[in-house]
């Protein structure tokens, strides 16, 4: 499994705004691309996190050659973005999210 981290830091009063944008474009990468799915995150310092997975990252890297259908939630996102920070790119080795394991 592959993980991608994004970072930004918003323009103020934009969270709204980067949240729709956020959902709408995860939800058609995740219908396109075949991702995992993605979540969003609001850090104490104030930066806000996206963290995507993948079942690989060959499949991560083929999301630049799918036509992007819904330009505005990119527009949003964007529009939103004060910051980009640096990205992270992982590799899976060891997944106890969302795991029964720890029941028994």
């Amino acid at each position: 499994m592959f993980t991608a981290v994004y970072r930004w830091r918003l323009k103020e009063n934009s969270e709204d705004r980067f949240t729709e944008g956020w959902r709408r474009r995860t939800k058609e990468i995740y219908r396109k691309c075949g991702s995992l799915g993605s979540r969003l995150h609001k850090a104490e310092d104030g930066t806000w996190v996206g963290i995507a997975l993948w079942t690989d990252k060959e499949t991560w890297e083929a999301i630049s050659s799918v036509p992007v259908d819904d330009t505005e939630a990119v527009e949003m996102m964007r529009d939103s973005i004060e910051e980009s920070l640096p990205s992270m790119l992982m590799e899976v080795t060891e997944d106890l999210w969302q795991t029964k394991q720890f029941e028994s």
